[in-house]
């Protein structure tokens, strides 16, 4: 292969992952507690698009309770955006010996 094709091939990759970043970042990832008590909506991005939280939940006695069920819903869509991102991302770095 010469450089010149060698070159095309690499920058159209580079194409690819920048138009695969910008549509994870765009993805809204939900996640849901036990029961649906609080849902929670973040985009690939990191940002919080929305909460749900039932009237259920809301204890003035037990506020650890909401607190448990907000960290445990945010931390599995995070988890979600990292399981998305190492899959859609991988497949440009599969098989390729990266330094980190």
């Amino acid at each position: 292969m010469n450089m010149q094709a060698m070159m095309r091939q690499v920058q159209k990759m580079q194409k690819e992952m920048t138009q695969e970043q910008e549509r994870l970042q765009q993805t809204v990832f939900t996640a849901k507690s036990a029961s649906d008590l609080v849902v929670v909506e973040v985009l690939g991005n990191r940002t919080i698009k929305n909460i749900e939280i039932k009237p259920e939940v809301i204890d003035p006695e037990d506020p650890d309770m909401l607190q448990d069920l907000l960290i445990t819903t945010l931390n599995d869509a995070m988890k979600q955006i990292d399981t998305k991102t190492e899959q859609t991302m991988g497949r440009f770095t599969q098989g390729m010996s990266l330094p980190f």
